[in-house]
């Protein structure tokens, strides 16, 4: 099947196509037009008329509000056809695949209950002033989407965006961009002004370096890596286009003395292995208490080694990763680690099936090694032992990222003690990934800064206006 860009209200071709693979087969599945400069700049353009002529500005935000409502409807009646696209072109399970979908609807369900509710402040400045604000939105908002979770992700920054006004360009991802383009399907259905919501799937380096660079983009939206975030904001920084950077991490969950291990089991199967690891605020690695760190160790090697390993598709409990490249990349780091003296207690090699695939990985490893300080974005997991409280937020904290942390423990006063201790945007306990689109997300140090998700996050998508008036 062949899929195509979506700009001001079209859906194009192109003179050129780019590949998707299915990584549970490692065959290719279906193609996509592949967006040029030219293309580039022609969605620019259409969300810079939607943004001139005030179509999503000058309304009344009700409206905004009604759009966005038949929008999540669309978005939750195609979660089904999305969801076989998602797990063929992403390697994710169905059911995976389909709560992107859900969790999409969510958004813009949440937005719009905001749209209508953006309202500034009266100032006093005595009888002779009359002064106040005004929220407005930004302008041209150009989103770079990852391929983790493109679905979700991408209408993460497309809901609120679009609630406070702003037209929108995206750019999917390469690897895996088919499934975004049901979900810009199902928002166009809802009424939306034609340019408002514009889908370009090209090359990071030439179409998203154009975007970047460009003069009619008002502000960036990334997910993704730490080395491709740093040459957007060196892009960024020759006009000063504000940015909303959403990078790694190597969040650590730390299991105190008292801690429940059937609670650390639940979250070191959703905190590491759910898409095979490969998530920005991955558990990734354990700092367990040594009065119980084999106890913990044991049953975390129990828990990988009783993990199912197929497609998508077979519902198994790991999938493939993304593409051949990274399973590779996660493979050397894993010898790289075994090289530095880590031990492999289990996993660490690659199934006998067809794709990408590499075994739930339980690493023992020391906190100054490669393995514990960088992303891996695979289902490995290292574990580590602490003998103080203050040692175990030492190694917690002792990475340059900072997405998310978390802890484990019985105790309610000693954990929400390491809970405010611990260097993140957002800190778990007793559960990873707790929380949901209400609760506001983002990092500190390279894991990024700005905030998405939550009331907090529709803020980064306007700016405050002042009006002082002398009477």
């Amino acid at each position: 099947m062949h899929y195509l860009n979506y700009i001001d209200g079209d859906w194009c071709n192109s003179d050129q196509t780019m590949t998707v693979m299915n990584p549970g087969s490692g065959e290719a599945y279906a193609t996509i037009a592949k967006a040029s400069v030219t293309d580039a700049d022609r969605a620019l353009a259409a969300a810079r008329r939607v943004v001139e002529q005030g179509l999503l500005s000058d309304i009344r935000p009700a409206v905004r509000t009604e759009w966005m409502l038949k929008a999540a409807q669309a978005i939750r009646e195609i979660a089904d056809e999305g969801a076989l696209v998602a797990c063929r072109e992403n390697g994710k399970s169905l059911q995976d695949a389909k709560d992107e979908f859900i969790e999409s609807a969510r958004y813009f369900e949440y937005y719009a209950g905001m749209a209508d509710k953006l309202e500034g402040s009266s100032i006093p400045l005595g009888r002779e002033y009359v002064d106040f604000t005004q929220y407005v939105p930004l302008g041209v908002s150009v989103q770079i989407v990852p391929w983790n979770f493109p679905v979700s992700i991408c209408a993460r920054s497309l809901a609120p965006a679009l609630a406070a006004g702003n037209a929108v360009v995206i750019k999917s991802p390469e690897l895996s961009p088919l499934a975004v383009t049901l979900l810009v399907t199902a928002v166009e259905s809802a009424g939306f002004p034609k340019g408002a919501v514009n889908l370009l799937c090209g090359t990071g380096s030439v179409v998203g370096s154009h975007l970047v660079k460009h003069g009619e983009t008002d502000q960036i939206v990334f997910t993704g890596s730490v080395p491709t975030g740093r040459r957007i904001l060196e892009d960024a920084s020759y006009r000063a286009t504000p940015s909303v950077m959403e990078l790694g991490g190597k969040s650590a969950g730390i299991v105190l003395r008292d801690a429940d291990v059937k609670k650390v089991l639940q979250s070191v199967r959703s905190g590491i292995f759910f898409n095979s690891g490969q998530v920005c605020s991955a558990m990734s690695r354990l700092v367990i208490d040594q009065a119980r760190y084999t106890e913990v160790v044991d049953a975390v090697v129990t828990l990988a080694q009783s993990l199912t390993i197929g497609s998508g598709e077979s519902q198994s409990d790991i999938t493939p990763l993304i593409s051949a490249e990274q399973q590779y990349s996660v493979l050397d780091m894993i010898e790289e680690a075994k090289q530095e003296g880590a031990k492999v207690l289990t996993g660490g090699y690659v199934p006998d099936l067809s794709g990408y695939f590499i075994a739930p990985t339980i690493i023992e490893a020391t906190p100054d090694m490669r393995i514990a300080q960088q992303e891996v974005f695979g289902p490995v997991l290292v574990v580590m032992p602490f003998e103080t409280e203050q040692e175990a937020v030492a190694i917690a904290n002792g990475t340059d990222f900072g997405l998310v942390a978390g802890v484990f423990g019985e105790s309610l006063s000693q954990t929400l003690r390491v809970a405010q201790k611990l260097r993140g945007g957002q800190v778990y306990v007793n559960e990873w990934f707790a929380g949901g689109v209400e609760t506001p997300f983002g990092g500190v140090g390279l894991s990024g800064f700005g905030r998405e998700k939550g009331q907090e996050a529709i803020y980064s998508y306007m700016q405050t206006r002042n009006i002082a008036v002398r009477l």
